[in-house]
């Protein structure tokens, strides 16, 4: 009895993992598809997020190269502009000696030429000393007036010049590196208006303007 018993249960056994076999007949093979599913699942999850990372990867790549460009266009502009300070600590001593030399004109020979040949040396020891650092002069006299460029501290007639022209230039103007360092100060001319039957040469309510240089 107990070895027909035996044999009942492992036919029963059998028939249990016949019924779980898969289409070929592999035992188990039911239940493995929902764990494939997930894996797939898990694997183009992973997919998806490598390929965010990467593209990540690549924007902040992008945008490291573009602040070094920035930072190397930065550094480039302070090494052209880091002496503007004493560039224009410079200037006043430069207006100095111009304006020594403007004034040395006279008949007083020897005195008046030697100081202006010491002048005429130390200005343009300056001078050159300015264009190293890429600092040269606006040429003003002659040209249109250009607020960019000029700042017109009065109005003049002038029949010399024609209308809104730089007659006189009172403080020479600087670039450097072609960028306005300081304007020139100039005089503009205007048209000589219209004189009248009782007019005179010197015209009594002609305006007068006096200009200070600091």
């Amino acid at each position: 009895m107990s070895h027909k018993k035996s044999r009942t249960d492992s036919e029963n056994l059998a028939e249990i993992l016949a019924s779980k076999a898969g289409p070929e007949g592999a035992p188990g093979s039911g239940e493995s598809r929902p764990e494939e599913k997930r894996l797939e699942d898990r694997l183009k999850e992973a997919e998806t997020k490598a390929q965010e990372n990467y593209d990540r990867l690549l924007r902040v790549t992008a945008e490291f190269e573009n602040y070094k460009k920035r930072m190397d266009r930065e550094m480039n502009e302070f090494r052209k502009f880091a002496n503007d300070s004493l560039v224009k600590d410079i200037l006043p001593t430069v207006d100095n000696l111009q304006r020594a030399l403007d004034s040395s004109g006279g008949n007083n020979k020897d005195v008046v030429e030697a100081m202006r040949a010491g002048v005429e040396m130390t200005l343009k020891g300056l001078l050159e000393a300015l264009e190293k650092y890429a600092v040269l002069p606006i040429e003003s006299v002659g040209k249109p007036f250009d607020p960019n460029f000029h700042h017109a501290v009065m109005q003049e007639e002038s029949r010399e010049h024609g209308e809104n022209m730089v007659s006189q230039e009172l403080q020479k103007g600087y670039l450097m590196n072609d960028r306005l360092l300081r304007p020139a100060m100039v005089v503009v001319s205007r048209k000589p208006e219209p004189r009248t039957e009782t007019g005179t040469d010197e015209s009594k309510n002609e305006e007068k303007i006096k200009v200070k240089i600091r």
